[in-house]
């Protein structure tokens, strides 16, 4: 029995036909890693930039929470419902675009079936292979107007879910969000030596580090050139954060 070489094992599923037949029959699966790692960074990046620029103008700790919380809340929702409204907005231009193109077909099918011969001619089909693609497609008006909505207009194939959209990207906001917090919910002061904000930025930081290593799963980076990114975007932030806060410290104290 010949062992699996190195291309084998790098193979991400199986290629028997009953597992590709499987694999089809389920078609693609919708993926909401895109909403978590966006509320995941922005939950992080603005937490910590409120506790960075609340601890450079050396504000008391309950306001750093007092500001963190409304910012959990009030941000992690509005990244929500915007989220929402935008994937929402995706699905119905979805649904206007393939009532438009039932339309089309309706009303000039021959213009329509043109544009499939166009379409198919661009991929390399030709005579009687061509003629043939032409008729099969237009056979079905479901599968002739799902043809025009990929082809003509790129829309998707996946069907996101709007709530779950949002539903994960205010999970991940708040959850990341907190993340800053909880060297100030636990006790933690501005003023002690620097103690909780430190705490707060190292594990904002390792928080920053963490999402970017999850998102290269999805991606062709290395974890760690991920992580890096990420880290460096969330830092860059908060520093400007932390600076805007001093600043108007002593704005206010001239």
């Amino acid at each position: 029995m010949m062992k699996p070489d190195a291309t084998d094992r790098e193979i991400e599923h199986g290629h028997a036909p009953h597992a590709i037949a499987e694999r089809l029959e389920k078609g693609p699966q919708a993926s909401y890693v895109r909403d978590w790692v966006f509320g995941g960074i922005d939950g992080a990046v603005t937490t910590f930039a409120i506790v960075a620029g609340v601890a450079g103008a050396q504000l008391s700790t309950p306001i750093i929470l007092i500001l963190g919380a409304a910012n959990l809340l009030a941000d992690g929702f509005s990244m929500a419902a915007g989220n929402y409204s935008g994937v929402k907005a995706e699905k119905d231009d979805y649904e206007r675009l393939r009532q438009m193109e039932i339309r089309h077909i309706a009303v000039t099918p021959e213009g329509e079936r043109e544009e499939v011969r166009q379409i198919f001619a661009s991929k390399g089909f030709e005579g009687k292979d061509l003629d043939r693609a032409v008729e099969i497609i237009t056979a079905s008006q479901e599968r002739w107007v799902r043809v025009m909505l990929e082809e003509e207009h790129g829309a998707p194939k996946v069907d996101h879910s709007p709530i779950k959209a949002g539903l994960v990207t205010f999970a991940a906001f708040f959850v990341c969000g907190a993340v800053p917090l909880l060297p100030f919910v636990f006790g933690g002061h501005v003023a002690a030596g620097g103690n909780a904000l430190l705490a707060a930025t190292v594990m904002t930081s390792a928080t920053f580090f963490g999402i970017g290593a999850l998102k290269s799963k999805w991606s062709t980076a290395p974890w760690w050139m991920s992580g890096l990114e990420t880290f460096t975007i969330g830092l860059v932030a908060a520093g400007v954060a932390y600076g805007v806060g001093a600043l108007l410290r002593g704005l206010v104290g001239a």
